[in-house]
């Protein structure tokens, strides 16, 4: 199969672990910010995650140097441009970018202002290239439960504007989806759709909470309900949504290696799954990339690809008008 001109859908990819080098360099250059190389192969040394990572907590200590630039609404537009332009280079039809508007309020920009900012570079590319986009808003598990309440809130107007979801990231730690239990409800209530980062860790019953404390829709990652019977009964009969991400898995210690992936023994025992990059630039990959190892690996075939884009087709938070229109580029 050649991936590179199949027709692609990703479900998650983060903003900020998904930045052009060149770019950090470039904004950092122009607008005299401390990062500590201006030469592209050690900013990258900076910024990938090697596949040897002890755990998530180091994955995520990557994100802070990316972090640094996106702190001005011109910033946040390039940026968000940019990664919908280098996904529509490689075929991806329709990607659902999350970020977390908290974090870049560190230069005095208001939420409203950066969530704008953000839609402003998804429009931008969707004007200029074949790919159609969404947001997610992520609420970070390691800040307070009145900051989720604040991401919700502040979010409920763009919804249909182009944002679509509200999400749970950042460290994961047991049980906390009793936390959030308060804030998510409402977000449903306002008409947000739901995924939630859970079971990247080893830990299969957040799997379960999110999806019964926090009406999950979709998981991102899940690897962990295979150390969880009743998260993987409960993701099999309602048909929850994996979100997987096969490098970012491995660079976190959820997985070994590939060959121990289990999303093919998910998929063959009849699990939703979907291929995603997690984070392209922390992660140094693709979809392409993710699709190749995965199909590889497991020696899936070309009706192996058609069922999981489907899958994604139908997982996606996208109107049916757009569905629609993503089904016919595979059919």
């Amino acid at each position: 199969m050649n991936f590179a001109k199949l027709p692609k859908i990703e479900l998650h990819c983060h903003l900020d672990g998904s930045l052009r080098p060149e770019t950090i360099i470039d904004i950092a250059r122009s607008e005299g910010i401390s990062i500590p190389s201006f030469t592209i192969e050690e900013i990258k040394s900076e910024l990938i995650a090697p596949l040897e990572c002890k755990s998530l907590d180091e994955y995520l200590e990557k994100f802070a140097i990316p972090n640094l630039v996106m702190q001005s609404k011109a910033n946040l537009r390039r940026i968000t441009f940019e990664l919908f332009e280098d996904s529509a280079r490689e075929n991806v039809k329709y990607m659902e970018v999350r970020f977390a508007p908290l974090l870049h309020t560190l230069g005095g920009l208001e939420v409203d202002e950066i969530i704008t900012s953000v839609i402003a570079g998804m429009n931008d590319a969707e004007n200029q290239y074949n790919i159609k986009g969404n947001l997610i808003l992520s609420c970070m598990r390691t800040m307070s439960v009145e900051s989720a309440f604040e991401v919700v809130k502040k979010g409920k107007k763009f919804l249909g504007k182009g944002v679509v979801a509200i999400d749970l990231c950042a460290s994961e730690e047991d049980g906390f989806c009793g936390r959030f239990v308060e804030p998510i409800a409402l977000a449903r209530e306002y008409g947000f759709r739901v995924t939630i980062h859970a079971g990247e860790t080893g830990i299969g019953k957040n799997v379960l909470e999110a999806v019964e404390l926090l009406g999950a829709e979709r998981i991102g990652h899940g690897v962990f309900i295979k150390e969880c019977v009743e998260a993987y009964n409960v993701v099999k009969q309602k048909q929850i949504v994996l979100e997987m991400c096969p490098t970012s898995n491995v660079q976190t210690k959820a997985v070994d290696k590939f060959s121990e992936h289990p999303i093919f023994n998910f998929y063959q025992d009849g699990i939703k799954v979907t291929v995603n990059t997690d984070n392209r630039t922390v992660s140094d990959t693709t979809m392409v990339n993710e699709c190749e190892i995965i199909f590889t690996e497991f020696n899936m075939n070309a009706n192996d690809y058609k069922n999981i884009y489907n899958t994604s087709v139908e997982a996606c938070f996208a109107d049916e008008e757009t569905k629609e229109k993503l089904k016919k580029y595979l059919s």
